[in-house]
């Protein structure tokens, strides 16, 4: 009986309580704390952030669309420190592909 019940655990059973799909989610809408979702919305695809007078024109401030980004693009927007109005991360090199991949699932 006992291993009837491990040769169906092995075949059926999991080592994780979610799934890829769920990590992947929960990383986009929280990653540390604040979510990808909330500057470039549910599905990637950028929004506007706000808007300021400077002189006579309005300027806008925008989260770009991360759906059309190579791998390179997305991670080096994810690491680099220059001129940046993203908060830094510190995410893993899997954390970072499983964002991408997400991305490119959901667009």
């Amino acid at each position: 009986m006992l291993t009837l019940f491990f040769l169906i655990f092995s075949l059926y059973g999991s080592d994780s309580f979610i799934t890829k799909e769920e990590y992947a989610k929960m990383l986009y809408q929280s990653p540390r704390g604040v979510g990808c979702h909330k500057c470039h919305g549910l599905k990637g695809k950028g929004m506007v952030l706000g808007r300021y007078k400077e002189g006579n024109s309005t300027k806008v401030i925008e989260a770009p669309d991360i759906t059309k980004l190579s791998y390179q693009k997305f991670k080096k927007a994810l690491t680099s420190s220059k001129n940046r109005l993203m908060p830094h991360y510190f995410l893993t090199d899997k954390e970072m592909k499983t964002l991408y991949y997400y991305l490119k699932r959901h667009r």
